[in-house]
């Protein structure tokens, strides 16, 4: 695109470094230093990772607006590009507002460091963050900016899920996956599912009493998908992968309990507890359902244009 490019800095908040002050209670216990001191290094390095991108933006042939992630509330539009700096979690909450029309180039702000993860491992977990959507850190920002802005990168087309709930299409569309449950973990989730083909006949109804179920696409089947079992699928296919959490005496379904939903078909469900919650990549954004609600989840939303190196 001829002209200077605009583009939206979006950053993760810093409040989500808990600042621990020593308590004037004298029988609470005293925190820990060494985790007070990792936290404090966190902030610190967020914070210099920020200033490094600036720095960047400002040498650069682009009209750049800066924004915190929580004081997102409407569509990304009139931008020519967003880069989050933060982590995955950052870049989720930014795909929650944008559709195909604008690419994302995530940075993560603060990698884990597998030494200090081994050096600390006996006192805490010293885990930062994985950065996985992410393409780029402060090493090589600069040289990824650059090819996005001169097109020599093209952004890889990432699937989402669409959610219907009775019809209706949801607002948000899940990059890594949705889990439907009961709102109490300790609670049953009942509910019935089907797979349904754009052309041709549905499968048999699966009939569930279970923790939940959980449906992710190939970017989410790394995340919680992959921890419960599942398959990590490659970045760029189109099918969903769906699992139903600790089914309780699934019989002749046990082989039902888990699998793929294909393009052209989509995943029909419906709810027969009370209450219910339909969780978008994780507890970033979440919907109330009720029994003899019916849920659709396909593929059938707008890629996410994503500037995305793979491991």
């Amino acid at each position: 695109m001829a002209g200077r490019r605009k583009l939206l800095l979006l950053l993760k908040p810093f409040d989500v470094y808990p600042a621990v002050r020593p308590s004037n209670n004298a029988l609470s216990p005293l925190p820990n230093p060494q985790i007070l001191n990792y936290l404090d290094h966190r902030r610190k390095v967020h914070r210099k990772a920020i200033s490094f991108c600036q720095n960047i933006l400002q040498r650069k042939p682009v009209d750049w607006e800066l924004m915190m992630r929580n004081d997102l509330s409407r569509p990304i539009c009139n931008v020519d590009l967003v880069v989050t700096v933060g982590g995955d979690g950052t870049l989720l909450q930014a795909s929650h507002f944008m559709d195909d029309s604008v690419p994302v180039l995530g940075v993560n702000s603060d990698p884990t460091k597998a030494e200090e993860v081994e050096e600390f491992s006996n006192k805490f977990d010293a885990t930062r963050s994985t950065g996985y959507l992410c393409a780029s850190t402060i090493g090589n920002f600069e040289q990824i900016l650059d090819e996005v802005l001169e097109g020599r990168s093209a952004p890889s087309e990432l699937s989402r899920l669409s959610i219907q709930v009775n019809a209706e299409s949801l607002p948000s569309y899940a990059l890594n996956d949705i889990l439907i449950a009961h709102p109490c973990p300790a609670a049953v989730s009942r509910f019935s599912f089907r797979i349904k083909n754009d052309a041709g006949p549905c499968s048999p109804i699966v009939n569930c009493r279970s923790s939940g179920l959980r449906v992710s696409t190939a970017a989410g089947s790394t995340a919680a998908m992959l921890s419960a079992g599942g398959v990590k699928m490659p970045i760029l296919s189109r099918d969903i992968q769906y699992m139903v959490r600790e089914p309780i005496l699934p019989g002749a379904s046990s082989s039902l309990m888990r699998g793929f939903v294909k393009p052209g078909q989509s995943m029909g469900t419906s709810w027969f507890c009370k209450e219910g919650v339909i969780y978008i990549d994780g507890s970033h954004e979440c919907h109330q359902i009720k029994h003899g609600d019916t849920i659709e989840i396909s593929t059938k939303a707008p890629v996410l244009r994503l500037s995305y190196l793979s491991s």
